[in-house]
């Protein structure tokens, strides 16, 4: 049986700083999602919610939340949590239902309202949390991708020059997209003029934080065919595994020391495209665009290797290139990515499935990818939590 699901509909509400409740943009979105597919809210039988941890309880149900504000009208609910992974735990719940035969249209949201400053770790106690720990160690996400672009420098010979050209392409890349935040070009020389956050890393390196909403009406083919929408966009696999190594037994100066360590964490994110792939049953040649987690510069190089996209330690290459811009080889990040929109956690894996699926459908606008066929998306969220998700035309 087939793994494929439609995706008759996809909804953004735009990245900003709007301080607003985060129920309103996911409804926004929602709704466009609705709209887009050509069906009625009535239609939707299961609503899969990507949890957010900073908007108090109606943010820990969110499949519930969004429910009642779109109108009670019967459908089943799900809430998933994952951080950065929210979103793609929501629609693998979803995907779920659906290939079960349990239903057959499904709304899928993720939405957030974010503080000003850096994302911090909810109230309380948690010890055995490592990334909690890494908080209360000063270490925040700067300080924690600085770390895995340090190692790029020391290892690949990557440069604050390379880092640089990342941001200059995402800032083109996110010009016109209507719904990035920052529709600003910059220069090299931009970038290095900013001010340093994380050495190596400047403020132009880090994303910042957001309020957003992303949202999809995903199907199963044959309801997609009975409502003429046979040719939709497909998820044709969802990888959400988790880290292979025992990071509990390992001692905290073993952190920085270790190389061997630190090839086998790596691996992590390695393995998520792995799974997808075999799952898609295609390889990282078939790939026509990606959209991946680009909190800073150097983690989106990172990504081009576990992708798979180029060979270990080429990343640096393959920005200098051009190979990853609109028009390259194996375009990254065209809608501008966490550079241009900001962190709104449980939304930005959704928003990468929707600027995939423009993409695939040819509405992607000056951004277009031409002959665009396959996406694939990467996300990593604390806790061992990631996800990838390839879409097919």
């Amino acid at each position: 049986m087939s793994g494929d699901i439609a995706i008759l509909g996809v909804g953004m509400h735009p990245w900003g700083k709007w301080g607003k409740n985060f129920v309103e943009y996911g409804v926004h979105a929602g709704r466009a999602a609705i709209r887009d597919a050509g069906i009625s809210w009535k239609d939707v039988q299961f609503v899969s919610g990507a949890a957010t941890m900073r908007c108090g309880y109606p943010g820990y149900v969110a499949g519930a939340t969004f429910a009642q504000a779109l109108g009670w009208q019967g459908a089943e609910v799900n809430t998933s949590y994952a951080a950065c992974a929210s979103g793609s735990q929501a629609l693998a719940a979803a995907r779920t239902k659906i290939l079960s035969g349990q239903c057959d249209v499904a709304l899928v949201i993720g939405s957030d309202t974010t503080p000003k400053g850096f994302l911090k770790p909810a109230p309380g106690e948690r010890p055995e949390d490592p990334d909690w720990v890494r908080f209360r160690l000063g270490i925040t996400n700067p300080s924690y991708f600085a770390l895995y672009a340090r190692r790029r420098m020391e290892i690949y010979g990557d440069t604050q020059d390379d880092f640089a050209l990342v941001k200059v392409k995402n800032a083109e890349h996110g010009f016109t997209n209507p719904n990035a935040r920052y529709k600003k070009k910059f220069t090299a020389e931009d970038v290095a003029a900013s001010a340093m956050v994380a050495d190596p890393l400047r403020l132009m390196d880090i994303c910042a934080t957001s309020d957003g909403a992303a949202a999809l009406i995903v199907s199963s083919l044959d309801y997609a065919k009975k409502i003429g929408r046979g040719d939709a966009v497909r998820v044709a696999a969802i990888s959400t595994v988790t880290p292979t190594f025992a990071s509990s037994i390992i001692e905290m100066p073993d952190l920085a020391t270790d190389s061997a360590f630190a090839v086998e964490a790596q691996s992590f994110r390695a393995s998520l495209p792995v799974k997808a792939y075999e799952e898609a049953g295609i390889s990282p040649a078939d790939v026509s665009v990606a959209e991946v987690y680009d909190l800073s510069t150097a983690l989106e190089m990172d990504w081009y290797e576990d992708l798979q996209l180029c060979p270990r330690g080429e990343g640096a290459k393959l920005v200098r290139e051009g190979a990853t811009r609109i028009g390259g080889r194996i375009p990254v990040n065209p809608s501008g990515g966490l550079a241009c929109f900001g962190e709104a956690v449980p939304a930005q894996a959704l928003a990468q499935v929707c600027e995939l699926t423009w993409q695939l459908r040819g509405q992607a606008g000056e951004r277009q990818v031409e002959n665009a066929k396959v996406g694939i998306t990467a996300n990593q969220g604390l806790f061992g939590h990631g996800s990838s998700v390839i879409l097919k035309k």
